[in-house]
């Protein structure tokens, strides 16, 4: 597939309600969608509204943070269980939009550190997935799927 890479700049962090893991690679498949149904069926729970699309985001640790986007920030997190507050990154990141099953999200992966390797960014380690919004067409076209990836960049 072919990506058209581009910097973006965050000068404000979105927030997000998120679930800690750490997995092995091997385990994505099954674990990011478990914990995205464990942060949505927490926060409807509490009837918290605002919340966007589902996230993942990789920490230089090797753990995720699994959960969605909010319109601001968890006020009472001890409702929520195991559900934290978090949020994404700010600063310049390096993004391409995926379109397909998210078994072939690698090759965005591959392609963005590809690009910033070839072009002199230094990855600062913590990269993100942000998933489109379900809709009714991807269950007949897998390839209308959409998923933007972003690499934070190191700061020069």
């Amino acid at each position: 597939m072919n990506y058209q890479i581009s910097i973006e700049t965050a000068s404000t962090s979105r927030p997000l309600a998120v679930v800690r893991r750490r997995v092995r690679p091997q385990e994505f498949a099954k674990v990011i969608p478990e914990a995205c149904g464990i942060v949505w069926n927490a926060l409807k729970a509490q009837n918290i509204k605002g919340a966007g699309r589902h996230v993942t985001v990789y920490l230089p640790d090797g753990s995720l943070e699994v959960g969605v986007e909010l319109e601001r920030p968890i006020e009472n997190v001890a409702a929520l269980g195991e559900v934290v507050a978090s949020s994404l990154p700010t600063g310049s990141a390096a993004a391409a939009v995926h379109f397909g099953p998210y078994q072939h999200l690698r090759s965005a992966h591959d392609a963005i550190r590809d690009w910033c390797s070839r072009n002199g960014h230094a990855l600062a380690g913590t990269h993100w997935e942000i998933y489109g919004h379900w809709l009714d067409e991807w269950n007949r076209d897998p390839s209308k799927i959409r998923t933007d990836v972003y690499y934070l960049l190191k700061q020069p």
